[in-house]
């Protein structure tokens, strides 16, 4: 028989995500009465707002018809009106509509855009960082030459994005020639990056030829004016940066499945061409285009009336980490020496629960409360003692789950 891609034997073992799912399955067969909360995967789940629903609605309609069906798409990148209103929405023309290009998702983005750099490519993470950017550069063997330890893998760069650094990391760890995962707001910190710190690593990848990919997935929780939404907003960030954007969050288009990518035309290899060229042969060659009828959706959540509803979920959201910082702030958490990190600006709470296993945290909050949350050391070395708390949740759901972690002793 074929032997399978060497390199998923470096993977450690179990995606985070799943062993979640199979604890969580566990506890609920030994203990039948449960109610289980989950305050742990970021999957929304409040419905999609009437104004989108009613623009994919009417767009489906006009699939029935002679008229308005549509098959393949002239372009893999998207319609031109969606990418144009994206680049005038979201970017203020700063990028233009031929560097936007339109996905099925931030994630999927993620996983191809290793097909750009090979297997040669130096990576350096967040630390922790969400697991995508690490087991994909395993999977196609940037990153896994060696083993993985109880400090990650040994191939990969890991930079400690931890209190004592407020959560931007000492940039000289990196290598030059280095491809950099950062994601602000970050999953799972929350932390947003300053335009300050921004500058930094912008700067910092032009000097030594590193290549930034941006996740700003969650850029529409920022509520802090001051704070950036975009690489693209830092000078000369268009010459070092491919930004990965998504409506999976904002618009609630987890299952719908729709993002977009945005690879400027300053961007180029070593050699010379343009990183532009090589991934639009890429999405043609592996990709047929996000469906039509979800880019019907994202086309309606930016304009005026799609805006504001849009508006709406994200502050339901944010309202329900405040709770969830609320209630992770009382006399019993404090006495146990919690710490609770969240600016506001994004849907994740970070605690942490100094010298506690996160995994021992989990299973505890699990059994005496019936809550699911997330492990932080799932998200790498520097995770570990955390948790994260998600804020995806119906309202009642997250102020119950809160109620009982305010009784929960460690």
């Amino acid at each position: 028989m074929i032997n399978r891609n060497k390199n998923f034997k470096n993977l450690a073992a179990g995606y985070l995500f799943p062993e979640i799912g199979k604890r969580r399955k566990a506890f609920a067969a030994s203990n039948p009465g449960a109610q289980i909360i989950s305050l742990g995967i970021g999957n929304t789940t409040e419905p999609l707002t009437p104004h989108i629903v009613e623009a994919m609605k009417n767009y489906v309609d006009s699939l029935g018809t002679k008229e308005g069906y549509c098959g393949y798409q002239d372009d893999s990148a998207g319609f031109t009106e969606l990418r144009e209103r994206i680049a005038k929405v979201l970017y203020n023309n700063v990028v233009s509509p031929s560097e936007v290009f339109v996905s099925d998702g931030a994630k999927c983005d993620v996983g191809r855009l290793q097909q750009l750099f090979g297997s040669d490519v130096r990576v350096a993470v967040q630390d922790p960082a969400y697991p995508v950017y690490v087991d994909g550069s395993v999977m196609v063997g940037a990153a896994g030459k060696k083993p993985a330890t109880s400090k990650g893998y040994r191939e990969i760069t890991y930079m400690p994005c931890l209190p004592e650094n407020n959560f931007f990391p000492d940039l000289s760890v990196v290598k030059k020639n280095s491809l950099i995962y950062f994601c602000s707001p970050n999953n799972p910190t929350g932390a947003v990056a300053t335009k300050t710190q921004l500058e930094k690593l912008v700067n910092y990848a032009r000097e030594n030829s590193c290549i930034i990919l941006f996740d700003a997935a969650y850029s529409a929780f920022i509520r802090d004016s001051s704070l950036p939404k975009t690489i693209y907003e830092i000078k000369g960030a268009k010459e070092c940066a491919i930004e990965i954007n998504s409506f999976s969050k904002p618009a609630g288009f987890t299952g719908v499945r729709l993002g977009w990518t945005v690879v400027p035309e300053e961007l180029k290899f070593q050699d010379g061409t343009k990183v532009q060229t090589a991934w639009a042969r890429i999405t043609n060659t592996f990709f047929n285009g996000a469906s039509i009828i979800a880019q019907m959706g994202g086309y309606a959540a930016l304009d005026d009336i799609g805006l504001s509803e849009m508006k709406g979920l994200i502050d339901y959201y944010l309202e329900n980490a405040s709770i969830i910082r609320e209630a992770l702030e009382s006399e019993n958490f404090k006495a146990m020496g919690v710490k609770v990190y969240s600016g506001g600006n994004a849907p994740y709470v970070w605690a942490q629960f100094p010298g506690k296993d996160s995994w021992e945290v989990f299973d505890a909050i699990l059994s005496q409360c019936h809550v699911v949350t997330t492990p932080g050391v799932g998200f790498g070395p520097s995770g570990e003692s955390f948790i994260r708390f998600s804020s995806f949740g119906h309202r009642e759901s997250v102020e119950e789950a809160c109620k009982r972690l305010k009784n929960f002793k460690l």
